[in-house]
């Protein structure tokens, strides 16, 4: 054991001031980790050396993505300086086509990808009430944005790029006569978001392969018959650690929780309103930036972020979850991912 600076005394129950550090967290780098004495180090050796092998995971990690990102053709955002481990892979492949018998929103051919019908209803404060042949409407859009980010969820594993995920979203898309609903608006250039480990949204796909370890969230909209049906929800990439797992798990009963809560605010909200919900949670701080792109949002802390997305339609007692999973029981892939 080494000695430095006095410190509290890690062992759980012991208020002692400690001076020795194990010296296998110094080789780790692990900055916490101190001791009054050797009898109180080797009593907690069991849960000690928890400390040790979540150090080795996150350098191993580091060590990956940093020979990963060696190969990366060109960085563009130069001298930026990045919050955690994820970087652009550019070049982005060419924007993808939509068939021109496909409907298309407003901004699907504005040159700024700028929505008119969305900036006339900014600021009001009324809400639509669908009527029965909307809500139909609605509910084949957000079928159908279910059977894409179904499919996408089926590329989910290491050595798979973003992009080839957006290609396989975009074809999906338009299999199913859909627009998908990101592509230039406001000029985002791909038809999915994909949002790996410390990206909270808006990920653009490029081409940086998927690693062992991941998480990824993959959000999905997909325009049909005038009508948007969004959702997303974050995968595990391979072999996830506990805390990752634990962080998933805690984003989708974020959104369960919310989805059963109780509409407090009287008379505001009526059946036939259509809206979603989509908690974004981080391990670390709430605080985010935004790339270069203008797009991708990261923790400011670099630490990992996990959020889910449904689409809900208020009835008269309660609400209907439209973009539900109809096998599995309606759970989220994460749960039942071998």
């Amino acid at each position: 054991m080494a000695s430095t600076q006095s410190q509290m005394c890690e062992t759980e129950g012991c208020s002692n001031a400690s001076k020795l550090q194990c010296p296998t967290c110094i080789k780790l780098g692990v900055q916490s980790s101190f001791f009054c004495s050797q009898e109180c180090f080797k009593g907690s050796w069991d849960v000690h050396k928890q400390v040790h092998k979540k150090a080795k995971e996150i350098k191993a990690r580091k060590e990956e993505a940093k020979s990963v990102f060696n190969a990366v053709v060109s960085d563009p955002f130069f001298n930026y300086h990045y919050t955690g481990l994820v970087r652009p892979w550019y070049p982005l492949s060419p924007k993808r086509e939509v068939p021109c018998h496909i409907i298309r929103p407003d901004y699907a051919t504005h040159p700024q990808g700028i929505s008119r019908t969305e900036r006339e209803v900014r600021g009001s404060t009324q809400i639509k009430v669908l009527a029965p042949e909307e809500i139909e409407g609605m509910r084949i859009a957000c079928r159908l944005g279910r059977e894409v980010l179904d499919i996408a969820a089926r590329m989910i594993r290491p050595g798979v790029t973003t992009d080839a995920i957006d290609n396989v979203v975009h074809e999906a898309c338009v299999e199913r006569n859909c627009y998908p609903s990101p592509l230039n608006y406001y000029s985002f250039p791909k038809s999915c978001c994909t949002s790996v480990n410390e990206v909270i949204c808006h990920g653009i796909p490029d081409q940086r392969p998927l690693l062992d370890g991941d998480i990824i969230n993959v959000d999905i909209t997909v325009y049909h018959g005038g009508f948007h049906g969004d959702l997303n929800e974050t995968f595990f990439v391979g072999t996830v650690n506990e805390a990752s797992k634990k962080l998933v798990r805690v984003a989708y009963e974020s959104l369960m929780l919310a989805i059963a809560e109780e509409n407090k605010a009287i008379g505001v909200m009526k059946s036939g309103h259509v809206f979603t919900i989509e908690p974004m949670i981080s391990e670390g701080t709430w605080q985010d930036e935004t790339w270069p792109d203008l797009w991708t949002a990261v923790t400011k802390d670099g630490r990992r972020s996990a959020q889910f997305e449904h689409t809900l339609l208020v009835t008269d007692v309660g609400c209907d979850i439209l973009t539900r999973r109809s096998d599995a029981d309606g759970l989220p892939h994460f749960l039942t991912q071998s």
